[in-house]
């Protein structure tokens, strides 16, 4: 099958974050079995694929670590190509979401090029064999094929979609510069049954009943190793956030406001602070 490309293509792969994260078992191969709420937030690195006489992959914006022939961009190409006659392409990447920080935008990059490869050369791959391809490059990358939000359960590949529509609200993202690796984040965790229908919880939009039970179980052990992140958490409270959490295993706070959020940027001028409306 002949497959030939436009000349020019460029995506937009979006953050998420979690609205609760519950570890509630450690699994017999080593993962954890989580239970949480992601996402979507308008966040966005910017990929740029052109037709080439040979693959290459480049990055500008926040530097990326490792070498650039195993990024998980250049994986994704891969996976296809094993499947279906791609071209060479020149994939740029401009990275924007910080790494490390909980967001996803490493997984969210990988799962939009092979949207984008599908797209783009009619392979006709619907979002279940999509997701399929998405497993085999990381836990969350899933999620971003469809890009709703979803109760994600197992070792985060599991996808319930949840019609839960946060419009409207205002989203104050926080980064304070810190590095969480996943596997220092998941050595502070002891896994628990989960106690609270994650579900049930977030549909109610109660956001008193958010702060006191929405949780997520990474931040007892990394506010302990980083007590800046929990400072940061409480400043966002102290200012007028419904609810407020870090997300993922990184650490980035968010705080979800019902009203345009002002005065808590003097307390955190030390941080890198991003604004959105939901």
């Amino acid at each position: 099958m002949g497959i030939r490309a436009t000349n020019y293509m460029i995506t937009f792969p979006n953050a998420k974050i979690n609205l609760g994260l519950q570890i509630t078992e450690k699994l017999a191969n080593g993962y954890h079995a989580i239970n949480s709420c992601l996402y979507p937030i308008p966040w966005s690195d910017i990929l740029e694929v052109v037709p080439a006489k040979k693959t290459s992959f480049a990055a500008t914006g926040i530097e990326i670590p490792g070498k650039s022939e195993d990024d998980i961009i250049l994986k994704a190409y891969r996976l296809l190509k094993k499947d279906y006659q791609l071209p060479e392409l020149a994939i740029h990447l401009h990275k924007l979401i910080p790494i490390g920080a909980g967001l996803g935008g490493g997984s969210a990059d990988a799962a939009f090029m092979l949207k984008h490869l599908n797209n783009e050369f009619q392979l006709f791959l619907d979002d279940e064999i999509l997701e399929g391809y998405a497993e085999e490059l990381g836990s969350d990358c899933p999620f971003f094929i469809r890009n709703q939000p979803a109760i994600v359960t197992g070792t985060g590949t599991k996808l319930e979609p949840l019609d839960l529509n946060l419009s409207g609200l205002y989203l104050v993202m926080i980064n304070p510069g810190i590095h969480v690796s996943t596997k220092q984040a998941y050595d502070g965790v002891s896994p628990t049954p989960a106690d609270v229908d994650i579900k049930e919880l977030l549909l109610s939009r109660d956001f008193k009943g958010w702060q006191k039970d929405l949780i997520n179980d990474f931040e007892k052990s990394v506010f302990v190793k980083f007590p800046e992140l929990g400072a940061i958490k409480q400043s966002l409270y102290k200012h007028g956030a419904a609810y407020a959490a870090m997300t993922g295993s990184g650490s980035n706070i968010f705080g979800l406001f019902e009203s345009k959020p002002s005065g808590f940027e003097a307390d955190l001028s030390h941080c890198s602070v991003k604004e959105f409306i939901l």
